[in-house]
């Protein structure tokens, strides 16, 4: 018999057999299949106790009378089919947190390689070209991360550990938190008045849903920089588009784009001051290991 089912969902090109792998080193006493076809998914999740992927098929757990937990291998669970996995009583459980040293040390990259200038370094090592070049000192820069979820945390002690004034916005500003000042989504303009770096770690959701607007890269300094691994409409992309070609800001790197994947037309390629990585932040060799802890801690907790 079947006690925990991972259903074969490819996240940031990962095999799922290596995730099953981890957790049978993890769970020992547990029997641990992997469904790859529509058959296998309805035999095994039917039977299963645990099913873990990215997404469950609705009719699946409606057939169930053992499922227990879903553990679904992704952050957000809005693609899920909550309602009907509430009312069969399973549990759900997401992959937040996964995602926070990772992504961190990624926006910490791009970060430094704007503040020492290593573009110029990387065209004239191509042009074999020797010329001493300028770079800037991080230390006592402010830097603005909005969220300041698993993610956002992370951004933010990477930061102070270099020194760097730190602003959170969150929703509830009177939570305690890891950032010098912690405000609401309502101080966003008057924090980017303020900041050198502009980080986005935010869900997207009604209030953040094109936040970043026309009326915030205006208040922006002219030598900011925005960094964007949250989701591509928590920007406006025109007004990004436009800011970036006036230099109203210095420089943009974005791992998430609005549209999704980027058109090779589109003018934010031809763009030298913005900086775009395929949505890959996000991915770890760690992590089929950190969701296996979140899906053993659901187990025992059952």
């Amino acid at each position: 018999m079947t006690d925990i089912v991972v259903l074969h969902d490819k996240i940031h090109g990962l095999d799922p057999e290596d995730y099953a792998e981890t957790i049978r080193e993890a769970c020992p006493d547990q029997e641990v299949a992997v469904a790859y076809t529509p058959d296998q998914r309805e035999r095994y999740v039917t039977a299963a106790s645990v099913a873990t992927g990215y997404q469950i098929d609705p009719e699946l757990v409606k057939k169930s009378d053992t499922l227990e937990v879903f553990a679904c291998t992704f952050a957000g669970t809005d693609h899920l089919p909550l309602d009907v996995l509430n009312e069969a009583n399973v549990t759900v459980t997401n992959a937040s947190g996964v995602h926070g040293p990772n992504i961190a040390e990624q926006v910490l990259g791009y970060i430094l390689s704007d503040v020492r200038n290593l573009r110029q370094a990387w065209e004239q090592n191509e042009r074999g070209e020797w010329n001493h070049f300028q770079g800037g000192e991080l230390r006592g820069a402010t830097a603005t991360v909005i969220g300041m979820g698993p993610i956002g945390t992370e951004i933010i002690a990477r930061l102070n550990d270099f020194g760097v004034k730190t602003i959170g916005i969150r929703y509830t500003p009177d939570k305690e938190g890891n950032a010098d000042e912690i405000v609401g989504f309502d101080q966003t303009l008057d924090a980017a008045t303020r900041s050198d770096y502009l980080i986005l770690a935010c869900p997207l959701t009604e209030t953040t849903d094109n936040l970043i607007d026309e009326q915030v890269f205006n208040g922006l300094p002219t030598d900011a920089m925005l960094i964007n691994v949250a989701r591509g409409p928590v920007v406006d992309t025109d007004a990004l588009v436009s800011a970036l070609r006036g230099n109203d800001i210095q420089n943009a790197a974005l791992d998430v784009t609005d549209p999704e994947p980027l058109p090779g037309d589109h003018p934010l390629w031809n763009l030298q001051n913005c900086l775009i990585t395929p949505h890959n932040a996000g991915h770890t060799p760690k992590y089929w290991k950190r969701c296996t802890d979140i899906l053993v801690d659901a187990i025992e907790d059952l």
